[in-house]
């Protein structure tokens, strides 16, 4: 790769990589496996990186693309079916409601909003993933799980109704908002 795309390169791991990483974890829910799949998909990105961007191709959906196939493929491994009980994530996870100071209940929401994300079906997991925490748009996660954008508004609608019964049986009144 030429060094102006190297630097590119390297800027774009720079401002992005923890995101995609913590996109990776939500999604499978262990920090070791959400770091293989980030060192994946920018393994990816990195050998296509010139073809990516020379027509002013999304980056990032690309990146995020990436991470999700990681992920999924990691899933049907027969060695990686093991389930981590990992700790709180770095960031902090938005749960809307009023803004509580107690640390440990910011940290007993959190890992109660993790546990929810771990009931979830993969892909009912990844639309919620990618349409509120990584932001992405109802057309964006359908492109990149290769599924109608119905599909993601249904998946996503079933996770929500699923995450906020897992928090109402944990004991926690979370208001999770409808949109992104």
């Amino acid at each position: 790769m030429a060094p102006a795309h190297e630097a590119d390169f390297e800027e774009f791991v720079a401002a992005h990589g923890r995101s995609l990483r913590r996109t990776a974890y939500l999604m499978c829910g262990d920090w070791a496996r959400a770091e293989d799949a980030t060192q994946e998909a920018l393994l990816a990105l990195y050998r296509r990186w010139p073809r990516v961007t020379r027509h002013g191709g999304n980056v990032r959906a690309y990146a995020h693309r990436a991470v999700t196939t990681a992920v999924i493929d990691q899933s049907r491994r027969p060695w990686r079916r093991e389930v981590s009980a990992d700790v709180v994530p770095d960031g902090s996870v938005t749960t809307g409601g009023s803004v509580d100071h107690d640390p440990m209940a910011a940290t007993d929401r959190r890992l109660a909003v993790l546990s929810a994300l771990r009931l979830l079906p993969e892909r009912r997991r990844a639309c919620l993933v990618l349409r509120y925490f990584s932001q992405l748009s109802v057309e964006e996660t359908a492109d990149l799980l290769g599924i109608t954008t119905g599909t993601v508004k249904s998946q996503t609608a079933r996770a929500l109704d699923q995450v906020r019964a897992a928090l109402l049986d944990a004991g926690l009144d979370i208001e999770l908002e409808e949109t992104p």
